[in-house]
């Protein structure tokens, strides 16, 4: 069908380059008279194009002009010359859409053409890396051309001062990771004073290996957290009661959505085990919550696969690079259930002081675009939730790469031995070989086996992205042998050594099939750059992961029929087909996830757009007395609401009213029953108002107005932070929870989406009321400060408690201390009752 479509419409992607070929045409006319200008006269064309763009003239009118400056200082400064396909990506980008381009053809200075065609404007052009590593990298050598024409370069890293950040973020491209772009943006919306912000509105970006940042890491939100003081004994009990039950009698196990489940029976012995009749009544979820956790890291979570311990330490391994993700723990409490797991002290949980997904934080952009090797694969993604679309780029040189079909064994032991026995023989011929792991695990497994056979090689440990990239750029040499987890050295460039053509080019074999097709094409495309020779084949084993998922029982009784050896292996095209669809299937279910995410996170989103923007005009505003008086009178609107909502004036509550009027806002005695019987509600409304507004312009006038408005600013600051960061917290544990109400067969997102907005009306409503009461009651000082609602010292990024508190394990919990079960009694009355 898609072909008969393609034959009557022509191919889009093909129609996009044959039109962005007329441009390059025009671009190319261009290059002899760019060719003759002097330096100084080459450099004076960002003036000029600055000039043309302020008298109206459009982007894309200066675009032929502007490429063609790019193309000759990048010949004069780095002494290379942009590919006609290089101009096609750069276009590509302009247009805010993603260029697909093969590996070894040149995306960073891809990236060179838009970056600087867009900083004309002057409002900043960020370009995203995946690491710092290649952040300093890029920008120093793709910031020699900037510099040569005129442009500010700047670099956002980890860990810099704040003025430096400032004067970053103020240079006309800044390049950095996406976590520093993400948390300084959190951290811009926690400032007391504007002067402290470093970026600026968020007009264009360039991620660079977008399906990295824009899918990979899509489903882990950045969060800003602090230290929450919470009881850890209950992640131990826990840990001690999942460890007694046995798989399928008391639990069941899915593999396929790595999720774990209580049967009956094991419902039946943790109800037994914590004192409790209902495990899934509504004062048990926290309860519930910990033995789920629990059971997820005793069966679920691998050591040494999805995490390491090192030092008494758990640290995440990365399952998409098999890195260690250093400062990350898992959410949710799994963390803390892995520490218990493995008798290690728990680390307390941490409080969510601001929290933001990747999907949200670039939809901000004015314009967005990505550069990548791989990434048709997830278009439907990127276009449903970024509205990009994908460009494949031609390359400049024709493939000649050769994927050879996949190699299935029975075992996990058979297949190793014949990657071993391949390493050996291409070894003998002096061919460079790249062997890709998806775990630590496996990667030490084989390098032991070929230090056995003599074999030099070596190994990508994840640790340290400079090295990497030095030794994956020499992985090319004659006779080298290193074995990386798939996406180690990600943008390096591997070159061919000499003599290495004549023997087949840099073979690659991948040790396991990843659940999604993109990340085998990546480590396929490190062999065969810019018309190289080269080959790829997988060796598979029905032990792996994914062929356990889908179909290994069928294929091991076909093996089992036919005699198979455990070293007699499949080759089979009909195989690879199957694998890979497999891997669409999984691939269709990650989006799913991920999308499920974003649905979710899409509800705070709106909520942070509104916070934060109330948040930047009581920093920006110079005077926030229209602000704060404006939160005053909903607060009595709501007070005399309550109390007259009987149909019979007689059974208003206006006693009440008065009470609160004069503890909350105004003095002993201001307003009385009397003064307000007889009077409709919005003329009680009216009457109250009156009197707190004289209330208030005699304070004012008392204390001074530059007085006034500081304390405005500090109280309305102080109150909008800390009940929202009350609000994220009671939102993330909404989340949790709102899962249950599928069983009385609503839908979880609606509620989450009604309850989320009811509880953000009741901290508007809750912000409004302490505003209210502070600007009338409180003692006004002349030496306010500004005081953020978690010191500095205690905040950290990645959801990583600043200061890791271990708390001792202790037997001895007080009679009269809440039990840590969880069942919410005393322990005297709970566990305690046979202690």
């Amino acid at each position: 069908m898609l072909g008969l479509v393609k034959k009557i419409f022509g191919d889009t992607n093909e129609r996009d380059v044959k039109r962005l070929m007329k441009t390059v045409d025009i671009i190319n006319k261009l290059e002899p008279e760019f060719a003759a200008l002097s330096d100084e006269q080459l450099q004076g064309k960002t003036a000029e194009f600055r000039e043309r763009i302020e008298k109206g003239e459009a982007l894309d009118e200066v675009l032929p002009e502007a490429f063609a400056t790019v193309r000759e200082a990048s010949k004069r400064t780095l002494g290379l010359r942009h590919y006609d396909v290089q101009l096609i990506g750069g276009m590509a980008l302009h247009e805010g859409r993603i260029a697909e381009m093969k590996t070894g053809e040149g995306k960073t200075l891809v990236g060179t053409l838009p970056v600087y065609l867009n900083a004309l404007l002057g409002k900043g052009v960020h370009v995203v890396t995946v690491n710092d590593y290649l952040a300093q990298r890029d920008s120093e050598q793709m910031g020699q051309i900037y510099n040569f024409l005129g442009m500010t370069v700047g670099i956002n890293l980890n860990g810099m001062e704040h003025e430096d950040k400032q004067a970053a973020y103020a240079c006309d491209i800044t390049y950095g990771t996406n976590n520093e772009f993400g948390f300084d943006y959190l951290r811009d919306n926690m400032v007391l004073y504007k002067e402290q912000m470093v970026q600026r509105p968020l007009y264009y970006c360039i991620i660079d290996e977008v399906d990295s940042i824009l899918v990979d890491e899509a489903r882990t939100p950045l969060i800003i957290s602090g230290q929450a003081e919470k009881s850890t004994e209950l992640y131990y009990f826990a840990d001690r009661f999942v460890k007694k039950l046995e798989r399928e009698e008391d639990y069941t196990v899915d593999i396929k959505v790595k999720a774990v489940a209580l049967t009956e029976k094991g419902v039946a012995k943790a109800e037994k085990a914590f004192g409790i009749e209902n495990l899934y009544d509504h004062s048990n979820i926290l309860l519930n919550h910990h033995v789920t956790q629990a059971l997820k890291a005793n069966v679920i979570m691998r050591r040494d696969v999805d995490y390491v311990v090192t030092e008494d330490e758990v640290l995440i391994v990365d399952e998409f690079t098999g890195r260690i993700m250093q400062g990350r723990r898992y959410s949710d409490g799994l963390h803390q259930a892995i520490e218990a797991k493995e008798g290690i002290e728990v680390q307390n949980e941490s409080m969510t002081l601001a929290t933001i997904t990747f999907q949200n934080y670039f939809r901000m952009y004015r314009k967005l675009a990505g550069m990548t090797g791989t990434a048709k694969t997830e278009e439907e993604e990127f276009k449903k939730i970024y509205g990009l679309e994908v460009l494949q780029v031609p390359t400049n040189r024709p493939n000649q790469r050769v994927d050879m079909p996949d190699v299935v064994y029975k075992s996990e032991e058979g297949k190793f031995r014949a990657v071993v026995d391949q390493i050996v023989e291409r070894h003998k011929k002096n061919q460079p070989i790249l062997v890709g792991t998806v775990s630590i695990e496996n990667s030490e497994l084989l390098s032991e086996m070929l230090k056995r056979k003599g074999v030099a090689h070596k190994v990508l440990n994840a640790k340290y992205h400079a090295e990497e990239a030095e030794i994956i750029s020499r992985a090319g040499e004659p006779g080298s042998v290193t074995i990386a987890t798939n996406m180690a050295g990600r943008g390096t460039d591997i070159l061919l050594g000499e003599g290495v053509s004549d023997v087949g080019g840099l073979h690659i074999i991948g040790t396991e099939r990843h659940e999604s097709r993109r990340i085998d094409n990546q480590l396929r495309g490190r062999a065969g750059r810019q018309g190289d020779p080269g080959s790829t084949q997988f060796y598979l084993s029905l032990g792996d992961e994914l062929m356990k998922r889908f179909g290994a029982d069928n294929v091991m009784n076909m093996m089992e029929r036919l005699g198979f050896e455990e070293d007699q292996p499949i080759e089979s095209k009909m195989i690879t087909r199957a694998v890979e669809s497999a891997q669409k299937r999984v691939e269709g279910n990650n989006f799913d996830v991920r999308k499920v995410v974003l649905q979710y996170d899409d509800v705070m989103n709106q909520q942070r757009e509104i916070i934060y923007k109330q948040r930047r005009e009581l920093l920006e505003s110079e005077n926030v007395k229209q602000i704060v008086v404006d939160m005053i009178k909903p607060v009595i609107e709501r007070v005399v609401a309550v109390h007259t909502a009987d149909d019979i004036p007689e059974n208003w509550e206006l006693q009440e009213i008065a009470d609160y009027m004069n503890s909350k806002m105004l003095d002993e005695g201001a307003v009385t029953r009397d003064d307000l019987w007889g009077k409709e509600a919005d003329e009680m409304v009216e009457f109250i108002y009156e009197k707190v507004m004289a209330k208030y312009d005699t304070r004012e006038q008392a204390i001074g107005p530059e007085l006034v408005r500081e304390f405005e600013k500090v109280i309305a600051l102080r109150a909008v932070d800390s009940k929202w960061m009350d609000h994220i917290d009671a939102m993330d544990q909404l989340r949790q929870g709102i899962h249950l109400r599928s069983y009385g067969g609503t839908d979880p997102l609606r509620e989450y989406q009604f309850e989320g907005y009811e509880m953000f009306n009741g901290m508007i409503a809750s912000i409004q009321e302490e505003v209210a009461t502070y600007i009338m009651k409180a003692q006004i000082e002349t030496n306010q400060e500004r005081q953020a609602v978690v010191d500095e010292d205690k905040i950290s990024t990645s959801g990583e408690p600043a200061e890791k508190r271990p708390v001792k394990r202790s037997d001895q919990v007080g009679r009269n201390d809440l039990c840590p079960c969880g069942s919410g009694k005393k322990y005297k009355h709970c566990h305690g009752q046979n202690a």
